[in-house]
């Protein structure tokens, strides 16, 4: 699985096939009032703290002010769909590759209010049916207008991260009678990238920088642990029941294997191809997200040799291009398009730049007729 953004993010293509895509990123777990006070009293030891963690997570409860669904959009095919309220025009919210709907708890919860917010966890994940076939972008993307039937929703906008822009270019292109705009959250990936240069670059990278950091033993002893990890490393925070979605949990309550068979997001990658934006008739909204800085990260993998500093240089410069190639595609939508750029970010945009994201989105939602 991926772990860091920097110059080896690689969003465009979805991710690994064995786990989910936004280990670009960081997590949250709520750090329990027990095991801190362990920490100050010298008499609790560690395995008081981790059998506190095994208790809380028995008794663990997704506290999202969401209701959940299920929507039937094929025979023996559900989606879960979650529900956050409000009013006015609906939103619909999609996951990148790995993700479920709950990856927006904290974001949803604060967009809804004058706008009716929901999220759909695409077939294959989390407490959606994973049927063996269905995961072309076509297929997603007709399960997405099914659950806006089933639902009652009348030009909804769409928001989608990462690899969920092939559903949005999807609707927009082929079904733009059916939605109100489309926001691409550092989603303008496409079957015409062309990465060659990229990862010759990135095959030179320090190894640190190709070899992210792997959770230890003890940082996967429960989610919270696990949460703690993925926050330090990323400094993102991430709702627990994402988390809880994505991996299985062992009896002892350690952070267990991923619950997505592999042949969902392999299916789902390989039907990534090419997008005529021209063609998309609805307003766009799209953030573009960037890695720190090269000098950024070459502090922060204390990269010294002469040669390994060119390359991250080099490596920033040309996935800068490639995303400066993504917004002139954009551009050309018939619908109007404006892009933000968030310099800096993590993939997960809506996360790291929480406020940016929903300032922007809403003038954008204020200004659809």
């Amino acid at each position: 699985m991926m772990t860091q953004l920097d110059v080896v993010e690689t969003s465009g293509r979805g991710s690994s096939t064995d786990g989910p895509e936004y280990y670009v990123r960081g997590r949250d777990m709520r750090v329990v009032a027990f095991a801190i006070a362990c920490f100050s009293v010298a008499a609790c030891s560690a395995q008081d703290a981790r059998s506190v963690e095994r208790a809380k997570s028995a008794t663990w409860k997704d506290t999202s002010l969401h209701k959940t669904l299920a929507v039937k959009v094929e025979t023996n095919v559900e989606l879960e769909v979650l529900d956050w309220g409000g009013s006015g025009r609906p939103i619909v919210l999609l996951a990148g590759l790995g993700m479920t709907a709950h990856v927006f708890d904290a974001f949803a919860e604060k967009l809804a209010g004058p706008f009716h917010v929901y999220g759909i966890t695409r077939r294959g994940y989390g407490a959606s049916s994973r049927p063996t076939s269905g995961y072309s972008e076509e297929r997603l993307a007709e399960d997405d207008l099914r659950a806006f039937d089933e639902l009652k929703l009348v030009a909804p906008v769409v928001a989608g991260h990462s690899i969920a822009g092939n559903e949005l270019s999807q609707l927009g292109i082929h079904h733009f009678g059916r939605i109100g705009g489309l926001v691409y959250l550092d989603a303008l990936n496409d079957g015409t990238d062309d990465y060659t240069d990229y990862d010759e670059l990135s095959a030179k990278l320090p190894d640190v920088m190709r070899r992210p950091p792997q959770p230890e033993a003890s940082e996967r002893e429960s989610f919270a642990a696990y949460g703690a990890w993925l926050r330090r490393t990323e400094s993102i925070t991430m709702p627990e029941a994402e988390l809880r979605a994505e991996f299985a949990e062992n009896p002892d309550g350690s952070v267990g294997s991923f619950r997505t068979p592999g042949y969902v997001p392999q299916a789902i990658i390989a039907g990534d191809h090419k997008h005529d934006y021209s063609q998309i008739r609805v307003p766009v909204l799209a953030f573009v997200g960037y890695p720190n800085l090269p000098q950024e990260q070459i502090r922060r993998n204390h990269v010294t040799d002469r040669a390994e500093r060119t390359t991250v240089e080099a490596a920033y410069g040309v996935y800068v291009g490639m995303a400066r190639n993504r917004i002139k595609r954009i551009a050309a939508a018939a619908g109007g398009a404006r892009t933000v750029d968030l310099w800096g970010a993590n993939h997960l945009v809506f996360l790291s730049n929480e406020t940016d994201v929903l300032r922007e989105m809403r003038v954008f939602l204020a200004g659809l007729p």
